[in-house]
């Protein structure tokens, strides 16, 4: 299961300054932080068969890697982010255009969108672009990753900026990350973000009646 906590940031200032935190500082592991382009596709069929059934598929450049992901049961209360997730690392950059289903044959959820897709060919609703800095970070009781990410959702309809504070849970206490968050919050008025990048993409061809 994927725990994480999301944050609107107000402007490419603040986001700077939360890079250069000296409490984040105080708490990062040593060679933990790095800079790394990330471009994602988001797929479905015509009929809109696995955004229906909330699920989201996926194919994400990582800098040279390319990862392929499910996300179902998704929800999202103050800022909290729980979803069930699997990744599979992927070698044919074909499948950020045309991917395969059969790539998650081998689990149930796999399975199961396998058999809502029927056969239908995927094609992409929207992208997301963005440069994300991250740091892995001990609090003591918990690690997990600190990630800036500033880039665009990108749509036939329209574009959506991206700046915004997400602090994924590794390992520890997920109120630990919400207490982290909510300092930070405060410290550099950072704004509650319920929606994934996927969501608000869904949102903005949804306003422009693309998705029916």
């Amino acid at each position: 299961m994927e725990i994480e906590m999301k944050y609107g940031i107000g402007d490419r200032e603040t986001a700077k300054d939360l890079w250069e935190d000296e409490y984040l500082l105080g708490m990062e592991e040593k060679d933990s932080r790095e800079n790394v382009y990330m471009k994602a596709a988001y797929f479905d069929t015509d009929d809109y068969i696995l955004s229906k059934n909330d699920i989201a598929f996926r194919v994400r450049m990582e800098g040279s890697r390319i990862v392929a992901s499910l996300k179902w049961k998704g929800d999202s209360v103050d800022g909290l982010h729980t979803r069930e997730e699997i990744n599979v690392p992927v070698t044919d950059e074909a499948c950020f255009i045309m991917p395969d289903p059969e790539i998650f044959k081998e689990s149930d959820i796999g399975r199961d969108m396998i058999a809502l897709v029927g056969g239908k060919p995927l094609h992409s609703l929207l992208e997301t672009r963005f440069l994300r800095s991250r740091m892995r970070i001990d609090t003591g009781k918990s690690i997990c990753e600190v990630a800036i990410d500033e880039g665009e959702i990108v749509t036939d309809y329209g574009n959506l900026p991206i700046c915004e504070l997400e602090i994924e849970l590794f390992s520890g206490d997920q109120e630990d990350i919400r207490r982290l968050g909510d300092s930070l919050a405060e410290k550099y008025g950072l704004t509650i973000e319920n929606r994934s990048k996927y969501a608000r993409g869904l949102t903005l061809l949804e306003d422009a009646d693309y998705l029916e």
